[in-house]
């Protein structure tokens, strides 16, 4: 990392998909550094949703360098994901004023079912174009597009795994890594977590704890998102020629295609 090393600060890497944080030590002090962090990230340590943001100063290179508290936790297990605390927490992103506003103001993009469907069929695979599931999946998602309600668009995650879910040892849920962020459909988070995490007989309390009733058209926008999320895993995967992930994206939309046949019947 180029970074002012006679500034006495220790830099050892920590895990994350884009290899630029680090824990920073310093003496006494330590912190989560982070290079070209979204300038969103203001705004989510005000609101409390991650760590607090320290400082944020530019590098001799030209990135921008923010330092958040370090704080001692760990993530969420699979099993925790469909808690109370994970709803709620979520309800208040979704559903934050202030957040959309300066997410807007920073610019956020708007991510449209339309958009996505586009992205998904840029540049795709010869050998996923033709392939009867995937290509069957795309035409239904296709039908339904003009279908989905319109929302009002609001901050989503756009990576709402386990992963991003850190419990402070002192009990406090935050959700890091913001680097996905858009303002779209909330259904598109919820779909990521419900059927990654939730049973589905449990999902009418879970979304009684996030602040919804439990409706055919939600369910219905929830499962478009699902299956344009298991698509867009499917192409990212064999385009990193990681093939048993993208294997197994494809045996999830093959139960996800049933499970809306049978729901049909």
């Amino acid at each position: 990392m180029d970074f002012e090393i006679d500034s006495g600060w220790k830099l050892h890497p920590v895990g994350g998909d884009t290899g630029q944080a680090y824990m920073g030590i310093r003496a006494e002090e330590k912190l989560f550094l982070k290079r070209n962090s979204s300038p969103f990230l203001a705004a989510l340590s005000v609101e409390g949703i991650t760590p607090r943001l320290i400082w944020t100063k530019r590098i001799g290179n030209g990135d921008v360098l923010t330092a958040q508290e370090w704080l001692n936790g760990r993530t969420l297990k699979s099993k925790e994901m469909s808690s109370p605390e994970v709803a709620q927490l979520l309800s208040r992103i979704h559903t934050s004023e202030p957040l959309r506003r300066m997410l807007a103001r920073v610019g956020g993009e708007e991510v449209t079912p339309q958009r996505l469907l586009q992205e998904y069929e840029n540049d795709l695979p010869h050998d996923l174009k033709i392939h009867p599931l995937l290509n069957d999946i795309l035409l239904k998602l296709k039908s339904e597009v003009g279908m989905m309600k319109t929302v009002t668009p609001r901050v989503c995650h756009g990576d709402i795994y386990q992963k991003n879910w850190l419990l402070s040892d002192q009990n406090r849920l935050y959700l890091v890594d913001w680097d996905s962020a858009m303002l779209a459909d909330p259904a598109m988070d919820l779909s990521m977590l419900l059927f990654q995490y939730v049973e589905r007989e449990d999902w009418p309390g879970w979304l009684e704890h996030y602040g919804v009733t439990v409706t055919d058209e939600l369910i219905k926008r929830v499962t478009w998102y699902a299956a344009m999320n298991y698509l867009a895993q499917t192409k990212r995967h064999h385009h990193e020629a990681r093939f048993y992930e993208m294997n197994q994206d494809i045996l999830k939309l093959q139960t996800l295609h049933q499970l809306a046949k049978d729901e049909n019947n």
